[in-house]
């Protein structure tokens, strides 16, 4: 079944930056095919091409999504969101979307205490935490990065107009995984969509027990 540019899009959302070597071992596309197709993105303005070097030779190409590529990932009804906002802000001041994000926060760290519950390890926290946040749309994948070391990466936003319009949200969601995480974990956010990079992550470190 022919892959479409759509399983492109994602594959590179999903890893970025990647080579085109990667993509085409991945999608099983023949090397001539995969440039083909990469060039041909690349001319619609969704992808961006990267050279970097790994040693002796060549430089690597790899591939990565512009403003228009991730642009392409629903939002969330991205403009009528960011108008509440303004709007919000407007009529009642700054101190009723801070209160609007606090209820949102707890409401979240409700139904992802209830979802954690019955947890008996960090990993498998993280592991309920990371289908949580996939079935919400954030594409989150899992992985360890030593021992008790745990990276959370989320490559695509839902909110990021929202995000972007208040920077509050992201703030709120690194403070909710702290307070269902930390009893037993550090976190901290290493990469930030909206600081340019090409997803979010978080560094979850488990605490030595006493």
């Amino acid at each position: 079944m022919p892959v479409s540019d759509w399983e492109i899009l994602e594959a590179i959302k999903r890893s970025s930056p990647v080579t085109t070597a990667a993509l085409r071992e991945r999608l099983g596309i023949t090397q001539a095919g995969m440039r083909q197709r990469l060039t041909a993105l690349e001319a619609t303005g969704l992808l961006r091409q990267s050279r970097t070097v790994t040693g002796v030779g060549r430089p690597n190409a790899t591939w990565s999504l512009t403003a228009a590529g991730h642009a392409r990932f629903p939002d969330g009804h991205a403009e009528v969101t960011v108008s509440l906002i303004d709007d919000l802000t407007s009529l009642f001041g700054p101190d009723a979307l801070e209160r609007l994000l606090e209820r949102r926060e707890a409401e979240q760290k409700t139904r992802y205490a209830a979802a954690l519950k019955g947890a008996k390890t960090l990993e498998e926290r993280l592991e309920r935490l990371t289908a949580l946040r996939s079935a919400e749309g954030y594409m989150a994948s899992l992985q360890q990065e030593a021992q008790g070391v745990f990276l959370l990466s989320e490559h695509h936003c839902p909110i990021c107009a929202a995000a972007t319009a208040c920077q509050g949200f992201c703030r709120s969601e690194l403070d909710l995984f702290r307070q269902l995480l930390e009893p037993v974990a550090r976190v901290e956010r290493s990469q930030h969509l909206l600081s340019g990079d090409q997803r979010c992550v978080y560094r979850i470190e488990a605490k030595e027990c006493d």
